[in-house]
């Protein structure tokens, strides 16, 4: 297992819709475990391909309290997402240290293949909701921060942008 370096907003690569997989394969198995390794390290609750510069539809999650239950959604498709919505607060592994308020459905129900390769269909609501509508905007080539008014979005650029000179100095 390998910590894969984590793309950050602005980057234009997070704006990549990523492509199906077209088979759970031992590339596609280390993949998800690189991921997963990468996500615990970075204390995130989920991570898509996107945002470590893999443009296919994998998403790990993993909300539970001990760290120690990893969901992975591979080629997920939301089937139905109820239509009371709640405005709760984000952040992004992308966007460190930025959390603001997105507005998502509560309950979703997703279909996806598993990291064996198995279909599955999950139904959520809560935390793991948002999580998964959260990673799967990943997927489309979508950051949180693109909810957010023109004006915040670009204060946040900036100020990402400002950080990333300081670090690279």
């Amino acid at each position: 297992m390998a910590l894969l370096p984590i793309l950050r907003y602005p980057d234009p690569r997070l704006h990549t819709v990523a492509k199906p997989v077209l088979a759970v394969d031992a590339r596609v198995r280390t993949l998800v475990a690189d991921m997963l390794e990468t996500m615990y390290d970075a204390q995130g609750i989920g991570l898509a391909a996107t945002q470590v510069n893999v443009h296919e539809r994998v998403v790990v999650i993993d909300v539970s309290e001990d760290r120690n239950q990893p969901l992975v959604l591979i080629n997920p498709v939301i089937d139905w997402a109820s239509p009371e919505r709640a405005k709760g607060e984000e952040g992004c592994l992308s966007v460190p240290g930025i959390y603001d308020g997105v507005e998502r459905a509560v309950a979703v129900r997703v279909t996806a293949i598993d990291g064996e390769g198995q279909s599955r269909a999950i139904e959520a609501d809560g935390m793991l909701a948002v999580c998964i509508q959260h990673e799967m905007d990943h997927l489309l080539g979508k950051v949180f921060v693109e909810y957010l008014s023109p004006l915040k979005r670009n204060r946040i650029k900036s100020k990402l942008l400002k950080q990333l000179k300081e670090e690279r100095a």
